[in-house]
């Protein structure tokens, strides 16, 4: 009964991905998923989203990397990594990707490599989706982000597509844009079979003590409660803009966040920051969401899903 209350089916041009429910573990703060494997049940989850992967092995930036801020956290990481075939080779073998979705998350500086990686991991077993990070430097730009104008997020989603194989393609869109809804049409119309939004604000921190700033980097993503606001008001633009479901991520941490997202338009939520705080709360949240939406008496996930009154 729970799993019909909680369950979802996101439409994608192949057909379904099916959820047991709409909590998935965001990338970036689940590390490859066999971390957690202590603090819970895998299986538990709607599905978990693997740390960043690129072509080769990256050792991310330099110490220090992560601060906490007021309501969240700043992260200049870098999207460490050991690449996608390290990837496949050595960690996808051992995670349960029969009992849970398991959705890989890629990332480069060029279309070119972005199809690349689609092509690899589409041949991989086992995985459930792509999950494609526009937020980081088209080279051939100037470094401007892919996920910041509309031609070159469309052309980095048909390059996935075309690779993707029998995987639906999700495009993970920046906040850090004029227009959100801009970018979400041109992945929609390039292919994308689902968005996910929203991926880290940018910001910084200062110690003005030590007259420095806090991240080695000077500049990172600012995650955590501080921008649930802002995540919220991009759901639901974005929902409103396209016809393809839209996965929303951002401050979430209890049921009553989940169902937030949910009448403003997403089909799922990812918990990210979360993960820090407590690495053990996901596993209570599927639970806490059934409970809750009993108390409500809200029948499910679907019938709820955007319902905002205007």
């Amino acid at each position: 009964m729970k799993d019909e209350k909680l369950g979802v089916k996101l439409p994608w041009s192949g057909g379904e991905l099916i959820l047991r429910n709409p909590i998935i573990a965001a990338s970036g703060t689940f590390g490859y998923g066999m971390e957690f494997m202590p603090y819970g049940d895998l299986s538990l989850l709607g599905g978990f989203a693997a740390k960043g992967l690129s072509l080769r092995p990256m050792p991310g930036n330099p110490m220090p990397r992560i601060t906490e801020t007021v309501g969240g956290m700043l992260n200049s990481i870098g999207l460490q990594n050991c690449g996608a075939e390290s990837f496949i080779r050595d960690i996808l073998p051992l995670l349960p990707t029969t009992k849970t979705q398991v959705i890989a998350n890629i990332y480069a500086h060029n279309p070119q490599d972005f199809a690349e990686l689609a092509g690899l991991l589409s041949a991989a077993p086992g995985l459930a989706a792509l999950e494609v990070n526009i937020s980081c430097p088209n080279v051939a730009a100037g470094g401007l982000l892919f996920g910041q104008d509309p031609r070159a997020a469309a052309g980095v989603t048909e390059a996935v597509k075309k690779r993707a194989g029998s995987l639906p393609v999700i495009v993970k869109l920046t906040p850090n844009v004029t227009d959100i809804t801009e970018i979400a049409k041109a992945c929609a119309d390039g292919g994308a079979d689902v968005l996910s939004c929203i991926n880290t604000l940018s910001g910084m921190a200062v110690d003005a003590r030590s007259r420095k700033p806090r991240l080695a980097k000077i500049i990172g993503g600012l995650s955590g409660a501080a921008i649930k606001p802002v995540a919220l008001r991009c759901v639901w633009q974005t929902a409103r803009a396209v016809r393809i479901p839209v996965i929303g991520i951002g401050g979430i941490n209890t049921a009553e966040d989940i169902l937030e997202f949910i009448l403003a338009g997403a089909w799922a939520v990812q918990i990210g920051t979360a993960n820090f705080a407590a690495p053990d709360r996901i596993f209570s949240l599927p639970g806490e969401l059934a409970s809750l939406m009993d108390e409500w008496g809200i029948e499910s996930c679907a019938t709820l899903r955007g319902t905002l009154e205007d």
